[in-house]
């Protein structure tokens, strides 16, 4: 027979006039609560732990929602966790991003090129932003619409067509061991003084690469690398203020190669870059 304090269940329940039911389901309720009550503790402290990984996360890259940092978690930290669980805990503590609410709007759909493959169609672009001791200070970019990498890019503190031409010689240099003739290369730009110059269309002749212009009737034409102009800047330029061109050179340079390494695009799957790349060649391997 069960005792409770030394006498037992059956006395103790007969001198206070209750069923031993009750007894016992009180005990099982009691156990039930214990057990809640611990998975609770437990759930919290791991919560405590990602939302520590999170503001962790949130200091560098602001401008990351809920989907890229879980992913970044996940893929990076191998933290198996679920979007609804980090959804939750940056909700609860206010790190979602303020989701902008557009209203849609009728308007002609124009198509852009879709590589499907590497060195099919490239972009380039070029953006500004200031630097304390310097002044205005310039960054051109060549990136792949199909990988997302960039490939070649040139920092200056002047905009000139030299600047373009020295960044796309880069990206064909580093991408384009066979010559960029051998790749049916497409360069994607838009109507600037630079990449319209007589001086950039030599050089582009010479290479033997393809240049295409967007149309004044499809701001979309350059897409892919104007989107990643806004990423670069918030990255790069709106969390950060620059006093020398040095400072700026390394936070750039910096975003670059995280950028191509290990930045979770959506596009991707939530890979990067490089590893899209890698992905890509143990498929055409296998």
């Amino acid at each position: 027979m069960l005792k409770s304090g030394g006498h037992s269940v059956s006395k103790v329940c007969e001198v206070l006039k209750i069923a031993r039911s009750s007894y016992y389901r009180k005990k099982s309720r009691e156990k039930i609560d214990l057990a809640q009550n611990k998975a609770i503790t437990q759930r919290d402290e791991k919560n405590e732990e990602l939302l520590r990984m999170i503001i962790e996360i949130k200091m560098h890259h602001p401008a990351w929602g809920y989907r890229r940092i879980r992913a970044f978690i996940k893929l990076k930290h191998l933290i198996p966790v679920s979007y609804n669980r980090v959804y939750r805990v940056m909700k609860a503590n206010g790190l979602l991003l303020d989701v902008k609410r557009y209203k849609a709007k009728r308007r002609i759909q124009y198509s852009k090129p879709k590589p499907d493959r590497p060195n099919q169609w490239w972009g380039t672009d070029m953006t500004k932003f200031y630097v304390n001791s310097v002044g205005w200070f310039y960054i051109v970019v060549i990136i792949d619409w199909y990988s997302k990498k960039i490939l070649g890019h040139k920092l200056s503190i002047r905009s000139k067509a030299d600047d373009w031409i020295e960044a796309l010689n880069m990206a064909v240099q580093n991408n384009c061991p066979l010559g960029a003739r051998e790749y049916n290369l497409n360069l994607m730009s838009d109507n600037g003084s630079q990449p319209t110059s007589i001086k950039y269309q030599t050089a582009i002749d010479l290479l033997k690469i393809n240049h295409v212009t967007t149309s004044y009737s499809n701001p979309k034409g350059n897409a892919d690398t104007e989107r990643f102009m806004r990423t670069f800047k918030e990255e790069v330029v709106y969390p950060n203020q620059f006093d020398t061109f040095e400072e700026a050179k390394e936070a750039v340079n910096n975003f670059i190669r995280f950028y191509n390494q290990d930045y979770p695009h959506s596009a991707l799957g939530y890979l990067s870059p490089i590893e899209f790349e890698q992905q890509l060649t143990y498929k055409n391997a296998a």
